[in-house]
Parts: structure tokens; sequence; C-alpha cells
């Protein structure tokens, strides 16, 4: 096994081994184990080289700490880089982890994510993308890119579009939060285990693969948002995000405001992003949607809204972003 943690810049990913299985451990825990362009190489490069070594069977993704599997993609970083213009460097990072989403979609070799804390934007994207994903009561999943002025990536607009009726606009549109238990209500997540067995759970799959794993998963919580189906799809089902806020605001009832009220927080041009990327990704394979998505990285982070949002949630932290209104 590993020892010692690194300071999450120089070595921002440690790996254990574990039988025939192999550990990576995302080690940023002061970053939220978000996605560093240094981490998307490591991830990247390590998993190529266990894909040519026979001794390695399986494979499993941890985040460092006890508050987060991973944040998701640095956006400062790129927020810095769009501040300087350097959007060529915006581009190679996109591109850099939409390869690693891939690679980690059609790995030969099982890979299981285990999930405890946050997992959101890139890292939520990591854990769909592997073949198995554990999470406990302490998951918090969550695609919250409209609150930056982005829209959902790393190959969100596959996995979303691909949800029953409308929860996947829903999700991505508001930046809602679903519990591990919720994610597994909805394919996002394989399995449901507590956090005590989380280590329980690594030893299992790497003895003795997926069978194991699940004799460790317990009954499902409900899904908390099985009382708001009906309203959802109603609501979202709309091609337009004009026609989103009309159907909310017909349907008069407490959620239907508290939702507005999220959505009318959020940059227009993310909504209008997100609506139309989800329907189009319904109709594309993974590898379409990433290159799309790559697409209109170009376009939403030469945006004022990107700008702007990244620094009012996560620069200046005020909570009070100016977007473009059309």
């Amino acid at each position: 096994m590993g020892n010692g943690r690194s300071d999450g810049e120089d070595r921002p990913i440690r790996t254990e081994e574990l039988g025939s299985a192999r550990i990576i451990v995302l080690d940023r825990p002061r970053a939220l184990n978000a996605l560093s362009q240094a981490m998307v190489d490591a991830l990247a490069e390590t998993l190529g080289n266990w894909r040519r070594d026979a001794s390695v069977k399986s494979v499993i993704l941890k985040g460092a700490g006890d508050r987060a599997f991973s944040a998701g993609a640095d956006v400062r970083a790129m927020w810095a880089h769009a501040r300087a213009g350097e959007y060529d460097a915006i581009e190679d990072y996109f591109a850099a982890e939409y390869a690693l989403d891939l690679a980690i979609a059609i790995y030969p070799k099982p890979i299981l994510s285990i999930v405890n804390g946050i997992c959101f934007g890139g890292g939520m994207a990591l854990a769909v993308h592997s073949r198995y994903c554990v999470a406990g009561e302490g998951a918090s999943f969550s695609m919250p890119e409209t609150l930056i002025g982005f829209f959902p990536d790393a190959g969100a607009t596959y996995f979303l579009s691909r949800l029953p009726g409308a929860i996947g606009r829903y999700l991505g549109m508001t930046g809602a939060r679903l519990s591990g238990a919720d994610a597994v209500h909805l394919g996002l997540a394989t399995h449901y285990v507590p956090g005590k067995d989380h280590e329980r759970a690594a030893q299992a799959f790497a003895e003795g693969g997926e069978s194991a794993l699940a004799e460790l998963t317990v009954p499902l919580p409900p899904f908390s948002l099985a009382p708001h189906r009906e309203a959802i799809d109603a609501g979202f089902s709309a091609d337009t995000v004009e026609g989103v806020f009309e159907r909310l605001r017909a349907q008069d009832t407490e959620w239907a405001r508290q939702t507005l009220d999220v959505l009318e927080q959020r940059s227009p041009a993310s909504l209008q992003w997100t609506l139309e990327s989800l329907r189009a990704g319904r109709g594309r394979t993974l590898e379409e949607c990433l290159a799309a998505e790559l697409e209109l990285v170009r376009v939403s982070t030469a945006h004022l809204d990107f700008a702007e949002g990244v620094r009012a949630a996560l620069v200046d932290k005020d909570r009070q972003p100016n977007w473009q209104r059309r």
C-alpha cells in the first residue's frame, strides 16, 4: 500500500496495490481533489500503463480525505487562462480531460469509483464513466456548471440526456444535488454501500469483482425526486429555455417557484447551451458528445458569463454574478 500524502501539486495522484487490483487516489485534498492539468495527465498516463500490464486485473479510483471524491475541473485555473486570453491552454486542458473520460468509459479492465463526499462536474464524470461506482450516505453528486457560466460537460450531455423523462435536463440546468442513493436510483452509480464499508468494498472488489461487491450493498433509501417526477417532466420537457420557465410558472406550486428562483440565478447563456446540448446529446454517441462539448468549450469560455460566473462563485465568492442579458 502507498504511504504519505502529496501536497496536491507535485504528485497529484498516488497509487497503491491491492492484490491484482491497483488503486488510484486523487490526492489534492485541500483543493477537494479538483482535476488539475497535472492530475489529468497523471491519470491518463497511469491508466495507459496499467492497460498494457497483464498483472493488473482491475482499477479502483478514490479521493483523498473525507470531504470529496473530486470537486471537478480546475475551473479557477481555466478562469485565469480566460482572463489572460490563453484560450489554447483552456482547449488543451478540456481536450485532455475529455480524452481521459472516454478512456475510462471504454477501459478494457473493470474500473470501480468509490465516492464519498463531493462528486461534482468532471469528478462526477469520472465516477459515472467507470464501469462500477459505489456511493453511500455521504456522497453528493452534481453537475453545477450553470452556476459559473458554463455547461455540463465531460460526457454529461451523454449520460444526463439518457436519464428518465426530463430529469437530466432538470439536473443539468439547475445543478441540483443528488444523494448517493439518488445516484443509484438513476443508474449514475451502481452500488449503494454505507461509508463505513467502503474499504471493505475495495477489498471485496479486488478479490472477487462485482459479485463480491454486490454482497455489501444495503437497501436503497427512497428516491428524493420521486415526489417531483411529474412536475419535472412537465416543466423541463419544453424545447426552449423560455418554454421551461413558462411551464414552471404555470404549475404555481412551491416546488416550481423554488426551481424558478434557482434558474433565475443561473447564467442565461448557460441555460441555453445546456438545454440545446442535452437535446442533441440523446442522439449522439459518447465520443460524439465529447467532441461537441469541446466545440462548445471554445464558445462558452470566451463568453463574458464564464469569467463572471467563476469570479462570483469561486474567486470573490460574493455570489452576485452580473450575467449578460439578451
